[in-house]
């Protein structure tokens, strides 16, 4: 008996030498906003006041003869950094609007702590009307495309065309997760992440997103990581990663706009089955599959989405 006394005390100590190891070793202080901001806001930087956050944008590009902008929504984990190629390369005929969105990136996270569907929808809405946009092209990847489908059916009349990139909606059978979205999901577990968040765990779920991992360069890992902890927006993530779904997805077919759905064909979170069911549902759509692509080809193949997608807009223009 005093023996598996003593081996429980044993493995007790153990576990609690490991715990504060691992706390020692993986702990990340959150980075106050204003030290990002000098960082990575730059001159075409805008901040305005919607639903109470500090919303950091970008108004880029040239207008368009028809002065309606491309507005772009970023997707989980990602800031408005993701659309750098997207913007170099339409910048120059189009005018061009990007956004944190609550949770993510220089704006951070929201009073309550809550991000439904619906409550993105009238955040973009707010956002719109703050910044005087009438009428958009929208497009969004990931949960950005998700918010993006979801705006069209709330307000058809403000928009004029969708961009659909690896867009979230249809219930999905991922072939793989990124780890972080893992741990965000798992109870006890997922109060950690607001202040242990070792790197390996920002790269690991950054490869997982991309067909060819050698692609994620350190550079793109630590702007990954640095916006992942920004004040609040571990927590934010969890938050987002533990929401229930709804069934919004079963009024996909009611969307009317010309619809561009791009899809990366190795995308083994959002599998390329989705891009289909889009095609399925989607009255008026354009389908392009992009062979070495994951889950965001406008970070992985810039030039080549973009070529995409500036067709897809002048056919339609």
């Amino acid at each position: 008996m005093n023996l598996l006394i003593r081996l429980g005390q044993i493995l007790l100590t153990s576990i609690v030498i490991l715990i504060v190891v691992g706390t020692v070793a993986f702990y990340r202080r959150d980075i106050p906003v204003n030290e990002l901001k000098a960082k990575y806001a730059n001159a075409a930087s805008r901040f305005v006041t919607v639903d109470g956050l500090s919303v950091h944008y970008r108004a880029e590009g040239t207008p368009a003869r028809d002065s309606v902008p491309l507005v772009l929504l970023h997707g989980t984990g990602a800031s408005l950094l993701t659309w750098d190629g997207w913007v170099r390369d339409l910048g120059t005929d189009r005018r061009m609007i990007r956004l944190d969105l609550p949770a993510h990136g220089l704006t951070g996270p929201n009073a309550t702590n809550s991000y439904s569907g619906d409550y993105y929808v009238r955040f973009l809405t707010e956002f719109l009307d703050k910044t005087g946009v009438r009428q958009c092209d929208l497009g969004g990847n990931s949960l950005g495309g998700a918010v993006a489908w979801r705006f069209a059916l709330a307000h058809p009349g403000r928009v004029r065309r969708l961009v659909l990139v690896d867009a979230g909606g249809y219930p999905a059978v991922s072939k793989s997760v990124p780890l972080a979205f893992q741990l965000a999901r798992i109870p006890v577990i997922n109060r950690f992440i607001a202040f242990l968040t070792p790197r390996s765990i920002v790269e690991q779920s950054l490869k997982n997103v991309y067909a060819d991992d050698s692609r994620v360069t350190p550079q793109l890992v630590d702007q990954y990581m640095d916006m992942a902890l920004r004040t609040g927006n571990r927590r934010a993530f969890v938050s987002r990663m533990t929401a229930p779904p709804d069934s919004a997805w079963q009024r996909i077919g009611q969307i009317r706009q010309p619809t561009l759905i791009l899809w990366g064909q190795q995308d083994r979170l959002i599998p390329v089955q989705n891009a289909y069911r889009f095609q399925r549902d989607l009255p008026n759509d354009t389908l392009v599959i992009m062979p070495n692509a994951g889950h965001v080809p406008m970070e992985e193949r810039p030039h080549e989405s973009a070529r995409i997608v500036r067709a897809f807009l002048k056919i339609l223009r």
